[in-house]
């Protein structure tokens, strides 16, 4: 791809990669400087639903830029080469890491449930602990013993 072809797809990873503020910048820019630019640049943002996204971050960083990765690989990654066998072979090892990865991010995924409930599980306990604790201390007022 010639640099004149691939600078708008540098220009968009250099934007996402300053997140949502970056892009609102570079459209309130391009309505100043020739309203054109900003107008498409507000319709890129809709259509490519990065105006309304909620999630912000580095999960949402991270998915965004694996989301443009896995296209990328579409693009170029399956190209053939004319060697039939290199061919299968590329696409084996590229089906086995995409496998691999999804099940890390899977174990990932469990990893964070598991502390996040343990985390939730002590903090009941501190709960319980401490109903328990003003329990036994609030006990009957003195001079007025339970009679």
């Amino acid at each position: 791809m010639s640099t004149i072809a691939a600078w708008p797809s540098r220009a968009e990873m250099w934007l996402d990669q300053r997140g949502k503020g970056a892009w609102i910048a570079a459209m309130v820019l391009g309505f100043i400087f020739f309203w054109p630019v900003g107008l498409a640049l507000l319709a890129y943002m809709i259509w490519s639903k990065r105006m309304f996204s909620k999630c912000q971050g580095r999960l949402a960083h991270h998915d965004r830029h694996a989301e443009m990765n896995q296209m990328r690989m579409r693009r170029y990654g399956f190209r053939p080469s004319g060697n039939s066998a290199f061919d299968a072979y590329k696409a084996d090892t590229l089906d086995r890491l995409e496998s691999e990865q999804d099940e890390f991010e899977a174990f990932l995924k469990r990893l964070r449930d598991s502390k996040d409930k343990a985390e939730f599980d002590e903090y009941m306990d501190e709960r319980a602990r401490a109903a328990k604790s003003e329990g036994h201390e609030e006990g009957p007022e003195p001079g007025r013993g339970a009679y």
